[in-house]
């Protein structure tokens, strides 16, 4: 390729958009990319770590920007159900995309993007930043090098707190549908969309399969129409079991752990933090490093035959099966009464459920829903075979009911 910068815009420039400014920023000073666009419905103000640079044209129509500034580039950084339209049309324009988590709202949707990105020949990588971990590259070295014997299931459990104010920061925030099309929010598939894909990715390296079913729990402690607290459980067509226990009313802070049961030992790696122990280690250690994902395409641009993507959107269609089909479940359970604790008012009001954290942890050392153990609140788990996204459906009601944990609920 010319040694021209490419041409690099971002839509959906405020609000999370600005943590992709602020990493695109030192890449235009540097002169990696030159930043010619800036798009969003709202005010567009710089930022002293997110400058505007002189030249970049501000827009409020993406394809009013596509037509105008012809960018080589663009980054996605807008409402999930707004993504797949504004994804089409990037690649139509001839620009490859970073398209923000989670990519798309279904498996229908998935293999309409991925339609397009065959068609234009264009590259397509998903922002799932924690797949560009050193931590989590060398997890799954080990994984296939075979340090952990046989993996035999591997979990997520993670315990944050989200005030009133995040479920108002947007109007979709909280909701199933918005402007008349679904919403992906909730805990698993919004802030801790990282923490499953970080699973099926560890999964991926076991020799797992595609996802085929799951098992879900949804509660929520507030009126909201999604799930603030979740446990989960998915069967792959092949290879171990992949739980996840999450809440944003937790105690006690945890940041966020993958833990991999094998026959020879045991890892857990803390994946907002990059940090890792593996079998016959003491304890958690730092591995520093994370490839961007936007360099990481501009070298892919440069280069493909030797550098592949990191998410590309092949690799996510295993947590867009998942996703869709939480999206699909029933409404979460409300919790309250005695369990669930607040602190604070108005919008800074902080609800807890008392003793989640201690669940959550032994659901994920059991490798077990909630309903599975002593937690009286329980609710009977949702269960559903799940279409693959990069294959046509079939029906694997057969591998799924031999291979699932059942407790006749």
């Amino acid at each position: 390729m010319s040694g021209q910068r490419p041409r690099v815009a971002l839509v959906g420039a405020t609000g999370h958009g600005l943590w992709h400014r602020r990493r695109i920023a030192p890449l235009h000073e540097a002169g990696r990319l030159r930043l010619v666009a800036l798009v969003d419905v709202r005010p567009v103000e710089p930022a002293p770590d997110a400058p505007v640079p002189d030249g970049v044209e501000v827009f409020t129509d993406h394809r009013e920007m596509l037509r105008a500034a012809r960018p080589d580039v663009v980054v996605v950084c807008t409402p999930p159900h707004t993504h797949l339209p504004i994804a089409l049309d990037v690649l139509a324009a001839g620009a490859d995309l970073l398209l923000e988590k989670p990519p798309v709202l279904s498996v229908a949707e998935h293999r309409t993007l991925s339609a397009a990105v065959a068609e234009t020949g264009r590259a397509c990588q998903v922002g799932f930043q924690a797949l560009g971990s050193a931590a989590l590259a060398e997890l799954l070295a080990a994984v296939r090098d075979g340090r952990l014997g046989t993996v035999t299931g591997i979990a997520t459990v993670a315990s944050w707190q989200r005030d009133d104010a995040y479920y108002g920061r947007a109007p979709w925030a909280g909701r199933r549908s918005a402007d008349g099309r679904p919403v992906l929010d909730g805990a698993l598939v919004n802030p801790l969309a990282h923490a499953v894909m970080q699973c099926l990715a560890v999964a991926a390296a076991a020799g797992g399969g595609a996802p085929v079913a799951i098992e879900l729990e949804r509660y929520r402690t507030r009126p909201i129409e999604v799930d603030d607290t979740a446990s989960l459980r998915v069967t792959l067509d092949e290879g171990p079991v992949v739980v996840a226990a999450v809440t944003l009313a937790g105690e006690e802070f945890i940041p966020g752990e993958v833990i991999v049961h094998g026959t020879r030992g045991r890892a857990v790696l803390e994946y907002p933090t990059d940090r890792l122990m593996l079998p016959g280690e003491p304890g958690l250690r730092e591995v520093p490093g994370r490839v961007s994902l936007l360099e990481n395409l501009l070298d892919h641009r440069a280069d493909p035959a030797r550098v592949p993507l990191i998410a590309p959107l092949s690799r996510t269609g295993g947590f867009t099966a998942v996703a869709g089909a939480v999206h699909a479940a029933p409404e979460p359970l409300l919790l309250g009464g005695d369990l669930v604790a607040a602190t604070g008012e108005g919008p800074a009001r902080v609800t807890t459920i008392r003793g989640i954290n201690g669940a959550l942890r032994r659901a994920a050392e059991e490798l077990a829903l909630l309903s599975e153990l002593p937690v009286g609140w329980a609710a009977r788990p949702y269960r559903v075979a799940l279409p693959v996204a990069d294959r046509p459906v079939a029906d694997r009601t057969g591998t799924w009911t031999r291979r699932m944990r059942c407790d006749g609920k």
